[in-house]
């Protein structure tokens, strides 16, 4: 995909991947920033996107919890993308990653009245990039929260990328108030604003921009999400940029349909397999 680097964020933490690869990212969030594999940035950061405090980063791999959107009383699309996390030291790992902490404090619970922990590592391989997150029930009362790694994807052209994958699954279309569409016997693609959730998938889905493949797999997450807001929308998204929209794609691993319950001291975990393949000629 499209081979220009992205810009960094202040205080971005950098780790060196096996097979000359990097990622970055930042304890704002617990954001991955920059995923560099095969000599080209994989991720998508917006040029004007913000880094102040209570402002989420637009680009790279914001991650939802405890609410997605605005399924819930709490804020839109939670409030972990917002909060700082502590930085966990990882050097006794077997493999190299990143990871972070977020638990429960006065803030959260005046949004979101339970105690809890999550973590978020990044785990880069040769090739791939598994992002973790891990939420554990720390209170004395069960609880249910729904969850997604909001990963933008740097594409060529919009226009010219397809997702594989999601041909013989029914889907909710968001641009239509959540008017469920049936399979659409076609690769997914990006004419005008895209907004779906796609239920209980399984499988592998690939996306294309005609120049590189990266398949994308996930673990724990029920649904997905593939969102780009088209032109239209991207216009009045001040923290975009004219034309910007037409360089990412957003594949989500998503639980959104139906949230996890968990009981007190149970954990749940989910995770996304990013992983550049080489196309086929």
């Amino acid at each position: 995909m499209a081979s220009d680097s992205n810009g960094t964020a202040p205080n971005a933490l950098r780790l060196q991947a096996p097979g000359g690869g990097e990622i970055q990212a930042t304890a704002f969030g617990a954001h991955a920033l920059s995923w560099h594999c095969r000599g080209q940035e994989r991720l998508y950061l917006s040029p004007r996107a913000s880094f102040g405090a209570g402002k989420a980063i637009r680009g790279g791999v914001p991650v939802i919890f405890p609410q997605f959107g605005e399924r819930g009383d709490g804020p839109r699309h939670g409030f972990a993308r917002t909060l700082d996390w502590q930085v966990l030291d990882t050097t006794g790992s077997k493999l190299p990653r990143l990871a972070f902490r977020l638990s429960d404090s006065e803030q959260t619970r005046i949004r979101w009245p339970h105690r809890f922990e999550a973590v978020l590592s990044l785990e880069p391989g040769e090739n791939r990039l598994r992002i973790a997150l891990n939420v554990h029930n720390s209170d004395s009362t069960a609880f249910q929260f729904t969850a997604a790694l909001h990963t933008y994807l740097r594409v060529a052209d919009v226009a010219g990328t397809l997702v594989h994958g999601l041909e013989r699954s029914p889907f909710l279309d968001c641009v239509r108030g959540n008017e469920p569409q049936p399979a659409a016997d076609a690769p997914v693609r990006f004419e005008g604003e895209v907004d779906r959730i796609y239920a209980d998938t399984v499988g592998t889905v690939r996306v294309t921009d005609g120049v590189d493949l990266l398949r994308i797999e996930a673990e724990g997450f029920a649904d997905t999400v593939i969102w780009n807001p088209g032109a239209e929308l991207a216009a009045g998204m001040g923290d975009l940029g004219a034309g910007e929209y037409g360089r990412f794609v957003c594949i989500e691993a998503a639980q959104v349909l139906k949230p996890v319950h968990l009981d007190p001291g149970a954990s749940w975990s989910g995770a996304q397999i990013l992983t550049v393949e080489d196309p086929v000629t």
